[in-house]
This record gives structure tokens, C-alpha cells and sequence, in this order.
């Protein structure tokens, strides 16, 4: 895989073109800045920019305007590529509060080790309806100790208007949820995003991570879809690298609040 020429198509398609994540959102492309406008409960954000340092502060400050007239906060999805080189700054200084760096990994989906499957005794379930979210949400809850309030919302409402564009699973041992995650396909392009995979931690290091990986990335096979990208933490990237993906580029959400 050429590094340098996907993590191009990747800014180009994905964030650059990026489409709305869910029924209730849209894009919008103002000056050099393309960012999704939702509800308080979705998600709001600046998704790419192409500044400089003459038009970085103006930017910041548009988008800042922009979000608080709606009442909203919003983060801004900064890579570690993305220019003036000291924008994280900029936006620190803006008021944004910068949260844990995360690794951009994509896999081409030919060349990765799928034959993971999930531990004897666990069983793997597709999420449908709103009972299955809310296992996906209750696993998401325990797992990363952070309210799930959004994403119930948001899978909910992707399972209801756009089901061929979402897969979600959940592992149980018996009837207690221990794993999730979920996957986001993007009609048009070559990508499919792995997104929200959380195991509890007593049944960590056990393979249901990696599993789970293993069966969204088939999936994403069979639709046709060449790249698998992951916005991976620390803890994930040795998994996701042993399986085959590689990492591009970091990013990092900067939070900012009205």
C-alpha cells in the first residue's frame, strides 16, 4: 500500500468530500473549512481545512461564531498533517481543549489477516433495533466509562433511515453484552470506517477485539470496499498492526464549548 497516495484519496474523499454521518446532519463548505452541522445530540465539527497562517485565526474564529449562534459544541478534528503546522496551537489558544491523540490506521482489506474468530462461549449478534443499540451502548458505557447518550441516538437513527450503510455487532457471554462495534460504510468511495469497538474489561485480551474486527472487515469485502480506516488508541494499534493495517497519521479532537 502507497502511504502517501491513500492518505490523499483518504482527505480527499473522506474529509474534503465527507458525506453527513446520520440522517439528521449535513455538510457544509464554507471558504476553505468543511465542517457537519447536527442536532445537540449529534455530531458537530470541522472535518478538513486548508489554511495557512495568514487565514488559520479568521477560520477559527468563523467556525467558533458559527456554532455557538446555534448553541452547539463542536470539535475540531485536527491530523497530524493538516497545516499551519501550529494550528493545535491556535486552536488551543482559541479556547479548545485538545483530548487524548489517537493513530489515523487504514488497511487495505485484501492484504489483512481475517481468520479471527470470537472465544469458545461467545456468541456474536447483528444490532438491528433499538434493543440491540441499547447492548451497544450499555457495552460502549462500560467499557470507556463515558456517557452513551449520543451514540444511542445516532446508531438508532442510522439503523432506521440507512441500514445498508451501518453494521453493528455485539458479543455476549450468555445474555451479558461484554464487546461491541460498529461499522460505517461511504457510498462513492472506497472506505469503510471501524468505529466504537469496546470490550469490558474483564474479558480483554481474549480476542474479541480482534474477532470483531475480523467480521466487519469481510463484510466490508463483500460490499466492494478496498479501504478499512480506524481512528485507532493506543491500546488498539499492536492489534490492528498484527492484523495488517498501518498507521498514517495521528489525529487529535480539539473540544470547544459556548
Amino acid at each position: 500500500m502507497d502511504h502517501d497516495a491513500v492518505l490523499a484519496l483518504y482527505d480527499r474523499d473522506m474529509r474534503e468530500g465527507a458525506q453527513p454521518d446520520s440522517p439528521e446532519s449535513r455538510i457544509e463548505r464554507t471558504g476553505k473549512v468543511v465542517r457537519q452541522v447536527s442536532t445537540a445530540h449529534g455530531w458537530n465539527g470541522v472535518v478538513w481545512s486548508d489554511l495557512d497562517a495568514g487565514s488559520a485565526d479568521a477560520a477559527i474564529a468563523e467556525q467558533i461564531a458559527h456554532y455557538s449562534g446555534l448553541g452547539h459544541a463542536f470539535e475540531w478534528k485536527l491530523y497530524g498533517h493538516d497545516l499551519p503546522v501550529d494550528l493545535g496551537q491556535r486552536l488551543r489558544s482559541a479556547g479548545f481543549t485538545p483530548q487524548p491523540e489517537e493513530t489515523l490506521m487504514i488497511g487495505e482489506v485484501n492484504d489483512l489477516t481475517l481468520d479471527a474468530e470470537p472465544p469458545e462461549g461467545i456468541r456474536v449478534l447483528p444490532v438491528t433495533d433499538q434493543a440491540g443499540v441499547d447492548l451497544v451502548a450499555d457495552v460502549h458505557e462500560a467499557a470507556f466509562g463515558t456517557d452513551s447518550t449520543r451514540l444511542r441516538h445516532q446508531l438508532l437513527a442510522q439503523l432506521t433511515a440507512d441500514p445498508d450503510n451501518v453494521v453493528a455487532v455485539v458479543a455476549l457471554d450468555g445474555d451479558t453484552p461484554v464487546s461491541a462495534a460498529r461499522m460505517e460504510m461511504v457510498p462513492g468511495t472506497r472506505f469503510a470506517g471501524l468505529w466504537g469497538g469496546g470490550t469490558v474489561e474483564a474479558w480483554r485480551g481474549r480476542g474479541i477485539y480482534r474477532a470483531l474486527v475480523a467480521l466487519r472487515a469481510r463484510e466490508a469485502a463483500e460490499r466492494g470496499y478496498r479501504y478499512l480506516q480506524v481512528d485507532a488508541m493506543s491500546t488498539s494499534r499492536p492489534i490492528l498492526e498484527r492484523i495488517g493495517f498501518a498507521p498514517l497519521t495521528t489525529t487529535t479532537p480539539y473540544l470547544y464549548t459556548p
